[in-house]
């Protein structure tokens, strides 16, 4: 398969990463984990937005996409709403973008083609550091509240109780970058007496949906997934809660991340900020969808993913191509 960097890169006629160094690395003091292409002057571990205003972007239509957790065809229709609100704030046409893996979703916004986006949780830290993504918000209740658990589900019927009973089995993780489908568990499971790959079999199902449905279809033993995402399959009858059993949780991680690009102007990506802190999800399909979600919430990459990186720390992750590809 050809790396996702090297097809972007001939798409856009881009320079090689090593050219790009060579220059960014004159203009740049501090950049911490971010790519050459980007700069964190201020600390914050996200990308600065360009001082010079050529290099500021300010397009006709903003293209918007949602973290393609389960089927993207289900999510252009619910954002709709969102997507009108965006567009009379921002008085911009908006388009919906819809990704079909977390790595096609970061090299989007890498690329300049994406501008507003929803990233899952594991691959929010991928996003900021090699695409320039700036978070700034996040789906929560009316209290502030906000957040998932990692939890893992069984048949009803198997004799898997605890996390441990996990050993030999076929175990679905659902990607290398997600966090409550990969990076958690292997950081997690471990003390509690089990580690992926070493004493269970792990098989990539390729999103939660996927591996909550081969859970109950018996293709997996169990399965690690999100609970926002089972609990919402489960609302639109996708499985049968009395099927599965859930063996295990974890606390509350942060949830999607929306961020800006870096380089929008100053101003396009302000009035972006306010369209999502205005918007009103009672009486909404999105209101529907994410049930107990009322508001979005203002939040820093620095603070609410400060587990998240400690997590993939612990787990050894680059932010990298090759690490966003989980190679």
């Amino acid at each position: 398969m050809v790396d996702i960097w090297t097809r972007a890169a001939a798409a856009l006629g881009v320079l090689s990463l090593s050219a790009v160094a060579a220059t960014a690395g004159e203009d740049c003091a501090d950049r911490g984990a971010l790519d050459v292409l980007y700069c964190d002057a201020n600390g914050d571990l996200v990308a600065d937005t360009p001082a010079d205003p050529a290099k500021l972007s300010n397009p006709d239509t903003l293209v918007f996409a949602y973290t393609p957790v389960e089927d993207p065809a289900v999510y252009a229709d619910i954002w709709e709403p969102f997507i009108a609100h965006l567009e009379q704030v921002t008085g911009k046409d908006v388009q919906f973008f819809a990704v079909q893996s977390n790595s096609a979703e970061v090299e989007a916004m890498r690329s300049g083609r994406l501008h507003v986006a929803g990233f899952s949780t594991g691959p929010t830290p991928f996003a900021v550091n090699l695409a320039g993504a700036v978070p700034f918000a996040i789906m929560g209740a009316e209290d502030g509240q906000f957040g998932y658990k990692l939890q893992v589900f069984t048949q009803a019927d198997s004799d898997i109780e605890k996390v441990k009973d996990l050993a030999g089995r076929r175990v679905a993780h659902t990607s290398p970058t997600s966090n409550s489908g990969n990076q958690a568990p292997r950081a997690l499971f471990p003390d509690l007496g089990v580690v992926p790959d070493q004493d269970y079999e792990v098989i990539y199902s390729g999103s939660h949906d996927q591996s909550m449905l081969g859970v109950v279809a018996g293709d997996y033993d169990a399965a690690p997934v999100a609970s926002e995402v089972v609990d919402r399959m489960a609302e639109r009858g996708l499985y049968d809660p009395a099927d599965v059993r859930k063996i295990w949780e974890s606390d509350p991680f942060p949830t999607t991340s929306f961020t800006v690009a870096h380089n929008l102007d100053p101003d396009l990506a302000e009035k972006i900020k306010e369209a999502f802190f205005s918007f009103e999800f009672a009486g909404t399909k999105l209101g529907e969808e994410f049930d107990g979600v009322s508001k979005f919430i203002p939040i820093t990459y620095k603070d609410q993913w400060a587990v998240i990186r400690q997590i993939q720390k612990s787990n050894g992750v680059e932010y990298t191509p090759q690490g966003l590809a989980g190679k």
